[in-house]
């Protein structure tokens, strides 16, 4: 088996045109598996996140409110 220019450059030269369709087709499905990923984890955190039992912590007492003073006249 002889390695030969053939085998390894593509004759062929692409037009600029077809390069750019095969760059947008190439750049789609790479966008589409992340969004695919990143749906698939949502919805798995969610599905954890749901299945946990509430928290329930102790209310906060409310603030006492502050009455200011008028400054006294002297």
């Amino acid at each position: 088996m002889t390695a030969t220019k053939e085998k390894f450059f593509n004759p062929v030269k692409l037009s600029a045109q077809d390069k750019a369709a095969a760059t947008d087709q190439t750049a789609r499905t790479i966008i589409a598996a992340e969004a695919t990923a990143r749906d698939k984890k949502t919805a798995r955190l969610r599905a954890l996140r749901l299945q946990q039992e509430p928290v329930e912590s102790e209310p906060k007492p409310p603030r006492k409110s502050r009455k200011r003073t008028a400054p006294a006249a002297t």
